[in-house]
C-alpha cells in the first residue's frame, strides 16, 4: 500500500483485532464496555442476519447474537489471535461453534448472562431483515453480503465525517452518488456546487479515490497482514455483485 494509505491501515488494523483482545483481557470495566459496545455497533447485524437465517425465530436470534458478544468478554470462550486471519472469519466461526453449543448453555444459564451489550429497540433489527431476499437461504453468504454491506457503509460515514471536519459536506452530499452509481445529472450537480464540467471530473475523481483508501484502511483492520487486504477486496466484489 502507498503512503497516503499506510498510517490510517495501520491504524485500523490495529482497533479491530484489539476490541477482541480488550474485552477478554479484562482489567479496566470502562474500557472493556467501551470495546464491547464498538463490537456490537460494527458487527451485531450481519451476525444476527446468519443466526435468523439459520431458522431461529427473531427473539431467539437476538438471545443468541446479544450472548455470544457476552461469550466474547470470556478469555477462554474462544480466544482471539490476530494470526488467525481475517476478522470476518473468525467472527463467523466463533459463532457457528457458540450455536452449535447453545443447547447445553441454554440448560445452565440464561442466553447472555443478563448482560444487555445490544439495545435490540432502537435498531430495528427485524425490519430490517424483512428487506432480506427470501430465495437467498444461504446463510454464509447472507453473512459475507452483510458483512460488506455494513463495510462500505461504515467506510462512506468516515469520508463523510472527513469533509465534515473541512466543513465541506455539501459537497460530500452532492458527490456521493457517485461512488454508488445513484449520482444525479453531471450538469446538476455542478450548478449545485458552482463548478466547471472540468472541475467536477476533478472532485469525483479524488472522492473516488479517498474512498477507496478509507474503504482499505477499513478492510486492513479486519485482516492478519497488508498483503491480505486485496485478496478481501476481491472477495468483498465478488460478494456484492453475486447479490
Amino acid at each position: 500500500m502507498n503512503d497516503s494509505i499506510a498510517p490510517g491501515a495501520r491504524e485500523f488494523h490495529t482497533t479491530r483485532w484489539s476490541l477482541v483482545l480488550a474485552a477478554q483481557q479484562g482489567g479496566d470495566a470502562s474500557k472493556m464496555h467501551k470495546a464491547m459496545s464498538a463490537l456490537c455497533r460494527d458487527y451485531w447485524y450481519p451476525l444476527y442476519a446468519f443466526v435468523r437465517r439459520r431458522g431461529y425465530a427473531p427473539h431467539d436470534a437476538q438471545d443468541l447474537t446479544q450472548a455470544f458478544f457476552a461469550t466474547l468478554l470470556e478469555a477462554n470462550a474462544t480466544a482471539a489471535d490476530p494470526a488467525r486471519g481475517k476478522f470476518r472469519s473468525y467472527l463467523l466461526g466463533a459463532l457457528k461453534h457458540f450455536l452449535a453449543n447453545d443447547w447445553h448453555r441454554s440448560q445452565t444459564q440464561k442466553r447472555g448472562g443478563g448482560q444487555r451489550l445490544v439495545e435490540w429497540d432502537a435498531l430495528d433489527a427485524e425490519a430490517r431483515f424483512a428487506l432480506e431476499p427470501a430465495e437467498q437461504s444461504d446463510a454464509e453468504a447472507l453473512f459475507d453480503k452483510r458483512w460488506a454491506m455494513e463495510l462500505l457503509a461504515r467506510a462512506m460515514e468516515k469520508l463523510r465525517a472527513e469533509f465534515a471536519a473541512r466543513n465541506d459536506v455539501e459537497t460530500f452530499d452532492a458527490l456521493k452518488g457517485t461512488l454508488s452509481g445513484a449520482e444525479a445529472s453531471r450538469e446538476a450537480i455542478a450548478k449545485q456546487l458552482g463548478m466547471s464540467e472540468g472541475a467536477l471530473k476533478v472532485s469525483i475523481h479524488r472522492l473516488r479515490q479517498q474512498y477507496r483508501e478509507v474503504l482499505r484502511a477499513e478492510i486492513a483492520g479486519t485482516v492478519d497482514s497488508p498483503g491480505d487486504v486485496e485478496d478481501e477486496m476481491r472477495h468483498l466484489v465478488a460478494v456484492l455483485r453475486a447479490a
